[in-house]
């Protein structure tokens, strides 16, 4: 029997569960790093209640699984209480017997959003757009590595092995011999992605060896990030039923490129429904220059919630395809933000600096933050950037950790959009992250400093 919830749900999920019997529904939320957290319950169960609990501090644990010290002082971890939203409901068709997913919201016992949770943390970003009379539009891109499995941390990172007996190659971009290399992969991604109702734009092979981009339609932000969030789980699922890894991390592979969140963003007049960012006569507008000024400008304070681990910043290294400026130019891929060719009303800027290790929601909310500043504050960018910005002599980036989080810390506007409770809560985890890093001693620093100092 059908349970009665399942007609709030998509199309997609009614679909799944149809003459079938749900056995169980996993209740989740995503935290800070963008793991999902929560509970996993007989469907009959979650069928009779409309909310359960999870303790607050979920957001103020680390990647490792330690406590960052909670900024507001005792740490009684009080419970929000989490609700369902059935928009989000989706199957999880990788496991052995029927079940679904739900994304819920969190609010605490008085009925408000929790602040430091990132879907909510997003939604009040869309929500100062919104309040200005617009609406925020997004297309994501997913790029990530099939390795082959590491179970010793201590061993490098290699690609996996491909249909042909041999690894998969790099500097093979777009080759579609090397995307059929691990098609069964890709195949179980497609069909994962179609049972649980997502529409992917393109797959398509990247620059890396095992290295893969998925395109997403583009649409509204706190959905798409939904998708991501469940996209990354769906991956590493296909990845495991054929004896490999898919990673998200930034720079899995030492000598091969990372992996990246490009963002594209355009801004929608909710009354009129055209894109601001182009005039009747599909000329570019001051608000779209002012977008890009924004982002140019407060870019430097997001890059902490966008490359948000150590490892993220060995991206930001030259000559890997990966932008490490702020320098902006139509159809240029060397620009951190780059104008893609379009007609008027798909002028978008795209975002090249956010890695896929990023909690899409924290990624997306900072970027859309940076755009909003900029349209608020009404400043011109610099120059486009008609030639290699990759040569470009510039140091307007943190190229580490520490770095990153001091110059967010000190972004006073950013901490006013996103909420000053999330910023403290955020500068505790990924301190102390940062801190447990500092104290592991590596491969580099044994073979060269220790009898050579």
């Amino acid at each position: 029997m059908t349970p009665g919830w399942i007609e709030k749900a998509p199309e997609a999920a009614q679909s799944y569960v149809t003459g079938r019997r749900l056995d169980e529904v996993e209740c989740i939320v995503a935290d800070i790093a963008g793991v999902a957290r929560g509970k996993a319950m007989p469907a009959s169960k979650f069928a009779r209640q409309e909310k359960f609990y999870l303790p607050n501090s979920i957001f103020l644990q680390t990647i490792t699984g330690e406590w960052a010290e909670n900024p507001a002082g005792s740490f009684t971890e009080p419970d929000m209480i989490l609700t369902p939203d059935f928009s989000t409901a989706t199957a999880a068709p990788w496991t052995a017997d029927w079940t679904m997913q739900v994304i819920h919201d969190a609010i605490d016992q008085q009925g408000n959003p929790v602040p430091i949770a990132p879907r909510n943390v997003l939604k009040r970003v869309v929500g100062l757009y919104e309040a200005k009379g617009w609406r925020p539009v997004v297309a994501p891109e997913m790029e990530f590595f099939l390795v082959a499995k590491n179970i010793d941390p201590n061993q490098p990172i290699i690609p996996p092995m491909g249909r042909s007996g041999r690894r998969a190659a790099a500097k093979q971009a777009y080759s579609l011999s090397a995307v059929d290399e691990y098609g069964p992969v890709i195949d179980d991604i497609y069909d994962f992605a179609e049972a649980q109702g997502f529409e992917i734009d393109g797959i398509l092979q990247e620059g890396g060896a095992g290295q893969v981009e998925i395109n997403l339609n583009h649409g509204d932000p706190v959905a798409l990030a939904d998708e991501i969030f469940y996209f990354k789980r769906l991956i590493r699922e296909a990845a495991l039923r054929h004896d490999c890894f898919a990673t998200f991390m930034a720079k899995p592979i030492e000598g091969e490129p990372g992996s990246a969140m490009h963002i594209h963003h355009s801004v929608v007049d909710l009354k009129t429904g055209q894109n601001i960012f182009s005039d009747a006569k599909g000329r570019e507008t001051d608000a779209f220059l002012q977008f890009i000024a924004g982002m140019q400008k407060h870019l430097p304070a997001a890059v902490a919630m966008m490359a948000p681990y150590v490892n993220s910043y060995r991206r930001y290294v030259p000559d890997f395809a990966a932008p490490i400026n702020l320098e902006w130019g139509r159809d240029n891929r060397t620009t951190g933000l780059r104008v893609p060719i379009s007609d008027p009303g798909a002028r978008r800027v795209e975002n090249r600096l956010a890695g896929m290790d990023c909690n899409p929601y924290l990624g997306l909310a900072a970027s859309l933050a940076c755009g909003y500043l900029g349209l608020l504050e009404k400043e011109s960018p610099r120059a486009e950037c008609l030639g290699d910005a990759y040569n470009m002599d510039e140091d307007e980036l943190p190229y580490n950790l520490g770095d990153a989080l001091d110059l967010m810390d000190e972004n006073a506007a950013m901490r006013e959009v996103l909420g000053a409770e999330f910023f403290a809560v955020y500068q505790a985890v990924k301190r102390n992250e940062f801190k447990e890093f500092l104290q592991v001693i590596s491969p580099w620093e044994r073979e060269h400093l220790l009898l050579n100092v």
